[in-house]
């Protein structure tokens, strides 16, 4: 599951880690856009949950230093050993220049450099010399996890996701049907059978088709119009199906834009129905070849932030297979 849960505050997420733990989930996966940060939510999480496995999914590879960003991790590592995994990607231009004020050029090269640093670092070594997109002089960890986290990279087309295959130990997709996941699982080669594939799903759960989509539309509009997801849907295949909505969101018709997604489009990238239909939806992700399915849990008509308890039985049934599987 995706966490921290909307609306609810940090403070009080040892109820939902705990529900969660209770209802099978056995991971939790923090992202990094303008909300918590990566690691709180997580290193909450170790203390609360011990049992539960940690990943960021992602954290940018622009908007900490590169020395920064490997303390966080050792001190999430040395907190959960064995149970962290660090996920990294480029991010966009929105979250890393017009936030962070940092310039976002050469993203394929900065997140490989990053991939490249935090591998030697977080192995205990002392990084010393020029990257292609930056320089570190003389940086060592003063306490190296005794276990160094697994390094996963954010990736969509094929640049990307060679790149995981080459140098990272998992990747991690985003913003795609389950019927596409086997055209991302190619393009990572022979190294599949030693490789962790992670997607990060949306899931609305909620038999309010109309609310469901309406909701996914503006998601959606907000993602695929930025230009890295744009060219991603190319390659999967929908120009046809999504042209509409760029070439309205281009003349700053966002109304029309909303309205040219197709319906299909929105049921196969933000499931909904049932929890129990949102569940065998997300089975779909796994027989296609993710090895973690990780939910971002929308919000519902049903379920708001101020009623714990219907979250705790929406939990538990999203998450019913995989306690009994436990």
């Amino acid at each position: 599951m995706t966490v921290p849960m909307g609306g609810i505050p940090l403070a009080d997420h040892a109820a939902v880690y705990a529900a969660l733990a209770d209802a099978g989930f056995t991971d939790v996966w923090s992202s990094e856009v303008n909300g918590a940060d990566a690691f709180t939510p997580l290193t909450l999480a170790a203390a609360w949950q011990p049992g539960l496995r940690l990943g960021t999914a992602i954290t940018p590879a622009f908007t900490r230093g590169p020395g920064l960003l490997a303390m966080s991790a050792a001190a999430l590592a040395d907190v959960a050993p064995g149970r962290f995994a660090l996920g990294i990607g480029a991010s966009s231009p929105v979250v890393v220049s017009d936030w962070n004020a940092v310039e976002f050029t050469e993203p394929f090269r900065r997140t490989r450099d990053v991939l490249r640093f935090l591998r030697a670092a977080l192995g205990g070594e002392t990084v010393d010399g020029a990257f292609d997109t930056f320089a570190v002089r003389r940086f060592t960890l003063e306490r190296p996890p005794a276990v160094p986290p697994p390094l996963l990279l954010a990736a969509l087309r094929p640049g990307m996701l060679r790149l995981a295959a080459a140098e990272a130990d998992g990747v991690i997709l985003n913003w795609l049907a389950a019927t596409d996941v086997p055209r991302a699982v190619a393009e990572l080669g022979r190294r599949r059978a030693q490789f962790e594939v992670v997607a990060r799903i949306f899931v609305c759960p909620t038999e309010d088709a109309g609310y469901a989509r309406t909701l996914g539309r503006r998601m959606i509009t907000s993602y695929l119009t930025v230009p890295a997801y744009a060219e991603f849907h190319r390659w999967l295949g929908r120009q046809e199906a999504l042209a509409g909505m760029w070439t309205a969101w281009a003349a700053g018709d966002r109304r029309a834009a909303l309205a040219a997604i197709p319906d299909e489009v929105v049921d196969a990238l933000i499931l909904h129905g049932s929890p129990e239909r949102c569940r065998a939806q997300v089975n779909r992700y796994v027989d296609a070849g993710v090895d973690v399915p990780v939910l971002a849990l929308l919000p519902t008509p049903e379920t708001t932030a101020t009623d714990p308890a219907a979250l705790t039985t929406l939990l538990a049934r999203l998450g019913r297979d995989a306690k009994e599987a436990a």
